[in-house]
């Protein structure tokens, strides 16, 4: 298969795929996190309220969009451990277009319920086959036109419309930090911010259990996190940083931070004390970041990217 080379995303593009969508996604709220004189000024973008509870809608629903009508009458096919899937699902059938996902069988369960409620067929297989598959983009039985869920030009100008509403409800950002997984929300959210504020930081952050971007990072070139291990942080954190996403990032993001699985513990547990927000493993990974101090005083948006985790897992993790 021949991809088109990999370019940076216009302006224009993010902006047009803001209208193109706008019937289908929430314009989320930004919330100040009130945590006292002593930390950092933290405003949490909460993508959790889409109406699949992660903002993979956005991508999945302007890429749905601009398909021809011989590709709907096709269907569409992608590879997720979730939320991409669930994107992609409700999008294709708000489109009327049938929709298959092979779909990590390790994923929560109410992931995978809820593909399946939303009309996908699943196609369950290990982590490391879907990871495989996502790298050659094809797998034996999907059939119609592959969506890739970050490795996608038209997914990542959804994504960026996340990045509009951010300097609209808060102008004076002064760092962003989102999840890195395959790359996609990253580089969608920081087009649209350099485009419009280059001074504007731009952090990933990825579990130490899986961080192959911040590894790529440090040798200055992608690389295979060989240490690779599953946990409740299933949305983020690749076994591999893919070259094509390293060209997309790499003028875009300034720095890549590593949280360990305790920080983001303790993250998801503030959330729900002190806003009553559910966030998955991988949407508390920004503010676990932010907590820090590494990002500085801000004020940080901390991207919450999804809320999709059984409610038994959650309070099992957030109990003291």
């Amino acid at each position: 298969m021949i991809l088109e080379p990999v370019r940076l995303i216009q302006l224009s593009e993010i902006q047009d795929a803001h209208k193109r969508i706008a019937p289908t996604v929430v314009r989320t709220p930004l919330i100040r996190l009130e945590l006292g004189p002593n930390f950092p000024d933290i405003r949490l973008k909460l993508e959790n309220l889409q109406p699949i509870n992660a903002y993979k809608l956005r991508g999945a629903a302007n890429a749905v969009a601009l398909l021809s009508d011989s590709e709907r009458q096709r269907g569409v096919w992608t590879i997720s451990a979730g939320n991409a899937g669930q994107g992609v699902a409700y999008a294709a059938r708000q489109a009327g277009v049938p929709c298959t996902v092979v779909a990590v069988e390790t994923a929560p369960a109410s992931k995978l319920e809820r593909m399946k409620k939303l009309g996908a067929e699943l196609i369950p297989v290990p982590y490391d086959v879907a990871w495989k598959a996502l790298d050659e983009r094809s797998f034996p039985g999907a059939q119609g036109t592959f969506i890739h869920p970050f490795d996608d030009h038209n997914f990542i100008a959804g994504h960026g419309t996340m990045g509009l509403e951010i300097l609209e409800d808060a102008p004076d950002t002064a760092a962003v930090i989102a999840s890195i997984g395959g790359g996609g929300l990253i580089t969608g959210v920081g087009s649209a911010i350099k485009a419009l504020k280059p001074e504007i930081k731009i952090f990933g952050v990825e579990p130490e259990t899986a961080a192959p971007g911040a590894l790529s990072f440090k040798m200055g070139s992608p690389q295979v996190f060989k240490d690779w291990k599953a946990s409740f942080v299933d949305g983020a954190g690749g076994q591999s940083m893919f070259p094509r996403m390293w060209d997309r990032m790499k003028p875009i993001v300034d720095d890549y931070f590593v949280v360990s699985l305790e920080e983001t513990k303790k993250a998801m547990r503030l959330m729900a004390e002190k806003t009553r927000v559910i966030s998955e493993g991988a949407g508390a990974l920004p503010l676990a970041a932010a907590l820090t101090g590494k990002a500085g005083k801000g004020p940080i948006v901390a991207i919450i990217s999804g809320g999709n985790i059984d409610l038994n897992k959650f309070c099992e993790l957030i109990a003291r």
